[in-house]
C-alpha cells in the first residue's frame, strides 16, 4: 500500500501539471500517456476516486482522436514525433489491459491494435523493427530492429488476452529466446524496463537471466550523488525520467530499495536546465516512481476492480 506521502507528492504534481497546461492538457505523447492511464487506473483503484477512472476514459479517447491511425497510433502531436515505435505501442496495450479490468471493451481494442499492427512490426526468426512508417508501409528509414521490443510485445500482449493472441505470442517468445541469451543491456531506461517485464514471469528461463545481468550492470551505474548514470563509463549523464524507469524496474523486482527512495530525493530537486524540466514524461515518470499501481503486478488497492 502506497504511502499518504506518495499519494499526497501525486496528486499536487497532478494539480501542478494540469495548472502548467503540461499534462494531460498538454500535447499528446504515447509513452507519457500510457504510464498516465495506468497512473490514473491506479489512483482510481486506490482511493475510489470515480474521476480518475473518468479523467483515463478521456485521456484514452483522446490519444485516440489525436495520434490514432487507420493502423496503430503515431509516436507523439509535435511534428518531430512522426512514425510508430512498437514500444510505446505496447506500453499502450499494457494500458489497454489495465484498464481492461474495469471494461472488457478495452481488451477488445487492445487485440484491435495488436491485430493492426503485429505483422506489420514482426519479421519472424529476425526480430521486431524498431520503427516504422506512419501508415506501417515500411520500416522508418535509418531504424532497424529494436533489442527489447520482443519482451515489450510478450509481456503486454499475454497481460491483454493470451488465448485470443496466442499467434502473436509464440512469434514474440520465439524472437526472446534466440535473443535473450546474448542480450546485455546497458542503458538505465532499458535495464528498468526489461526488470519491469521480468517480474510478470520471474521463473521464466529470459527473466531469470535478464534480471541478474540487469541488476549487475546497474550497480556499476549508481552514483553516490543519488542517481543511475545513463550508461556505464558516462558517470554524469543522467536523465530524471530514466531513473524513475529503473526505479519502476526495481520495485518490481524489488530490489535496491534505498537506491530507489535516493534517486527519488535526487530527482525532487535535480534541474537539467533543458526541455524536460517541464517535459511531461519527466513528470508523469515522477509519478509512477512514486506509486507504480498497477504497473506491479502485486499491487493490492483499496477498491477491488471490478466490471462498471
Amino acid at each position: 500500500m502506497p504511502s499518504s506521502d506518495h499519494l499526497d507528492y501525486v496528486l499536487g504534481k497532478l494539480d501542478w501539471m494540469r495548472s502548467e497546461s503540461i499534462w494531460p492538457n498538454g500535447r499528446r505523447y504515447l509513452w507519457t500517456d500510457a504510464f498516465g492511464v495506468v497512473l490514473l487506473a491506479s489512483l482510481y483503484a486506490e482511493t475510489g476516486q470515480r474521476h480518475f477512472y473518468d479523467q483515463a476514459e478521456t485521456l484514452i479517447a483522446e490519444v485516440d482522436r489525436v495520434l490514432g491511425r487507420p493502423r496503430g497510433i503515431r509516436i507523439g502531436e509535435a511534428p518531430d514525433r512522426d512514425g510508430q515505435y512498437f514500444h510505446y505501442l505496447a506500453m499502450w496495450l499494457y494500458a489497454l489491459a489495465v484498464m481492461a479490468r474495469y471494461d472488457p471493451a478495452y481488451r477488445r481494442k487492445g487485440i484491435d491494435l495488436v491485430r493492426q499492427i503485429h505483422d506489420a512490426f514482426v519479421m519472424p526468426g529476425r526480430g521486431v523493427v524498431w520503427k516504422m512508417q506512419e501508415d506501417l508501409s515500411a520500416p522508418y528509414p535509418g531504424f532497424g530492429f529494436g533489442a527489447l521490443d520482443a519482451f515489450d510485445g510478450y509481456v503486454s500482449y499475454r497481460a491483454l488476452a493470451e488465448d485470443a493472441l496466442s499467434r502473436e505470442i509464440t512469434d514474440m517468445r520465439a524472437l526472446i529466446d534466440a535473443s535473450a541469451p546474448d542480450l546485455t543491456i546497458t542503458q538505465d531506461l532499458g535495464i528498468g524496463m526489461m526488470l519491469w517485464m521480468s517480474h510478470f514471469f520471474p521463473e521464466e528461463d529470459w527473466a531469470v537471466l535478464q534480471r541478474a545481468r540487469g541488476l549487475h550492470v546497474l550497480d556499476r551505474m549508481w552514483q553516490d550523488d543519488g542517481y543511475f548514470c545513463r550508461e556505464p563509463g558516462y558517470p554524469r549523464v543522467k536523465f530524471a525520467f530514466t531513473n524513475y524507469g529503473v526505479s519502476v524496474g526495481l520495485q518490481a523486482v524489488q530490489a535496491m530499495p534505498e537506491r530507489v527512495r535516493a534517486l527519488n530525493r535526487f530527482f525532487d530537486g535535480y534541474r537539467s536546465g533543458d526541455e524536460y524540466d517541464r517535459e511531461a514524461i519527466t513528470h508523469v515518470m515522477a509519478c509512477s516512481s512514486r506509486f507504480p499501481g498497477f504497473l506491479l503486478r502485486n499491487f493490492h488497492p483499496r477498491i477491488a476492480a471490478a466490471k462498471r
